[in-house]
């Protein structure tokens, strides 16, 4: 298969790139994050999730957040919902996406949100029905597809299994996720083989961290084979609370730096990208976690 000539990028460094930062990053910063990338010609922000402060205190000001947005036309505006009571605080708020989720990994699925795989699911049907029924999109995360922090290594039948669950219940897209960044390029091509069984290459996106450094590389495994959908995180941001030890996202810049090299369109501009990861990276007292970034801003500097 021919590789493709353009890639979307959903960049998740607002939501799933900020969520398991200890220090509280002020509403005002957020905001102007999304709008620091909605400038570099991002046009695809996972925002911020609607989840119980309880659980996860530094996406409490998820309405504020939404509200101070300035919005562009042509970008769209995601946000995690895990339940119906999210969902209804979400659609406040006017999102143009929702996000449901659920693990390739039974007992990350337990420690993650205390239920098997299958009552997730489960959990999220009604969700799903109220956001299509609004005509909002439905874009379902699959976590853990090749490795998980409990298990191990996961079978690509339990990836076709969640993929086939999320097709079930009205999931529109699916993301393939390596949750720990533990995947190689062979292990994360299975998965993607194994979620194609149910959902149009056109209705996948891969999510890689580079806790092993091996993200670029899954993601040019992917390109391979057509997958023309990516999440990635501004600086590098990222981890997860359920998965100890995993690393952030792989920064978008170093996906828009390899993807120029390739001669594939984006649409974003990586110096305004990268200016962007560096506001946020020096809001957190830290470099930006880009190879790419880090030389560029090196070479500016002479």
């Amino acid at each position: 298969m021919s590789m493709p000539s353009t890639v979307k990028l959903v960049d998740v460094g607002p939501r799933d790139g900020l969520q398991n930062e200890k220090q509280p990053v002020p509403a005002a910063v957020k905001i102007e994050l999304v709008h620091r990338l909605q400038d570099a010609g991002v046009r695809n922000i996972e925002v911020t999730s609607f989840v119980s402060p309880k659980w996860v205190p530094q996406m409490a000001d998820n309405a504020q957040v939404m509200s101070g947005i300035t919005r562009k036309a042509g970008v769209c505006y995601s946000v995690l919902t895990p339940n119906l009571q999210g969902f209804d605080a979400a659609l406040k708020s006017n999102p143009d996406e929702i996000v449901v989720f659920g693990a390739a990994s039974e007992a990350f699925s337990q420690r993650n949100i205390n239920c098997s795989i299958v009552q997730s699911i489960e959990r999220f049907r009604p969700v799903v029905e109220a956001a299509l029924t609004r005509g909002i999109h439905v874009r379902g995360a699959m976590s853990c597809t090749v490795g998980c922090p409990y298990e191990g290594d996961i079978a690509p039948a339990r990836v076709s299994m969640l993929a086939g669950l999320m097709k079930d219940i009205g999931v529109q897209h699916v993301g393939v996720a390596d949750t720990i960044g533990v995947g190689t390029p062979v292990k994360v091509q299975r998965a993607m083989e194994a979620t194609l069984r149910h959902y149009d290459v056109n209705d996948i996106s891969g999510h890689f961290h580079d806790t092993y450094g091996q993200a670029l590389a899954n993601t040019l495994i992917c390109l391979q084979m057509g997958i023309w959908q990516f999440d990635t995180a501004v600086a590098g941001l990222g981890g997860c609370p359920y998965a100890r030890g995993a690393t952030g996202n792989v920064a978008s810049e170093d996906v828009v730096y390899m993807l120029q090299g390739m001669g594939i369109e984006t649409g974003i501009d990586l110096d305004k990208l990268i200016d962007a990861g560096k506001f946020i990276s020096d809001v957190l007292e830290r470099k930006p976690n880009s190879r790419a970034a880090t030389a560029l801003l090196n070479k500016r500097l002479g």
